[in-house]
């Protein structure tokens, strides 16, 4: 059994440990430090579990953090892409990529505890737990989103909403929950969809291939990368009308904004690279060489995923089976984590807020 500090004071101090260097990440990325003055011996003392999801292995992995080792790894569904953690890190909720169902795990011991079925050919890929205790996915077989009320229910709610675009892929939800934004890989699109007035979609074409995509914190910006034209792009997130435009490394197929809501970086599959833009001025302030462009095709670098203190990014390596731990502001890597056949998507949980490490036995 693994025993955890009661939620209340668990998630006390959780906040008390990420407000702080949030507020202190603010001003570090005003004035972006040049790799020369960084101390590139620090390291800093990384807790909390990092949960990948497996997808050529059709597995789920849980990494120790403190130690970088994989503490248990079991089987999921067919295809497993993207991933998200509830509000309060009990449970973290599976895109069945291969499938039509959004499977729900315990993080305690990722045990399945529920599978949430969104019709023949959904094939749900981009997922997003929200504070609200919602769930919100894409079904790009269905060329729609789910807004899933109450998912650990007995009585759960789905709504579907189409969004009459191709590849509805990957996506972001508003704070309030009354809207949601996907990329359309297919259509070359982003799109809008009112959760609660149901009122008619909103498309507008984003560069070639739009795929990453992330809002700030304060929802008043909607950053997206479009793989295939090397850029990334800021939107209004009411009209959808292009306010910056900014050339990437290639092939950027994720774009991530930090927790401080102060730079985006964007994983660039082609040359191995990330991209940090820092939001006011639009311009990449640095480039962060996670492999080199000839290792970039074995290491197939996909989802990236800031820790919560903004000091890290975990870079998800496809092809090597590895997940690299990088320092945002030296651009060091100082590790690089074994997980399962074909890690995508990350999530992390815990750390000093007293939860456990997954148990189970190791790798099953």
């Amino acid at each position: 059994m693994v025993k955890q500090r009661s939620l209340a004071a668990a998630t006390v101090l959780l906040m008390a440990a990420a407000c702080a260097p949030a507020e202190q990440d603010k001003k570090d990325w005003t004035v972006y430090p040049p790799l020369g003055e960084v101390d590139e011996n620090w390291r800093p003392e990384t807790t909390g579990v990092l949960l990948v999801a497996n997808k050529f292995g059709n597995t789920l992995s849980a990494v120790d953090l403190s130690t970088g080792k994989e503490a248990l790894r079991v089987k999921s569904c067919t295809n497993p892409h993207e991933l998200a953690t509830s509000p309060n890190d009990d449970h973290v909720a599976l895109a069945c990529y291969g499938g039509q169902t959004i499977d729900i795990f315990r993080t305690s011991d990722l045990a399945k505890v529920k599978s949430i079925d969104l019709g023949e050919n959904a094939r749900p890929h981009g997922i997003v737990w929200h504070k609200n205790g919602d769930l919100y996915a894409t079904a790009e077989g269905r060329k729609s989103v789910f807004w899933i009320r109450n998912p650990l229910a007995e009585a759960t709610e789905t709504f579907e909403y189409g969004t009459g675009q191709d590849g509805s892929h990957m996506l972001a939800i508003a704070p309030s929950g009354n809207h949601a934004w996907t990329t359309d890989l297919g259509s070359k699109t982003v799109t809008r969809v009112d959760l609660k007035t149901r009122r008619a979609p909103q498309s507008v074409e984003v560069g070639i291939e739009p795929e990453g995509i992330s809002l700030s914190p304060d929802g008043k910006a909607l950053w997206v990368s479009a793989r295939g034209s090397n850029k990334a792009f800021e939107l209004d997130p009411a009209t959808l009308e292009i306010r910056k435009e900014v050339d990437t490394g290639r092939f950027p197929l994720r774009l991530v904004i930090n927790p401080a809501g102060v730079v985006a970086a964007t994983s660039n599959l082609a040359d191995g690279s990330l991209s940090i833009i820092n939001l006011d001025s639009g311009k990449v302030v640095r480039t962060i060489a996670v492999s080199s462009a000839e290792e970039a095709e074995q290491r197939q670098q996909v989802t990236i995923l800031w820790s919560p203190d903004g000091q890290l990014i975990y870079v998800a390596e496809t092809g090597s089976d590895t997940v690299a731990e990088v320092d945002a502001t030296s651009g060091k890597v100082y590790r690089r984590l074994k997980v399962g056949d074909g890690g995508d998507g990350l999530a992390i949980f815990g750390g000093d807020n007293g939860m456990m490490v997954p148990s189970g036995g190791g790798v099953q």
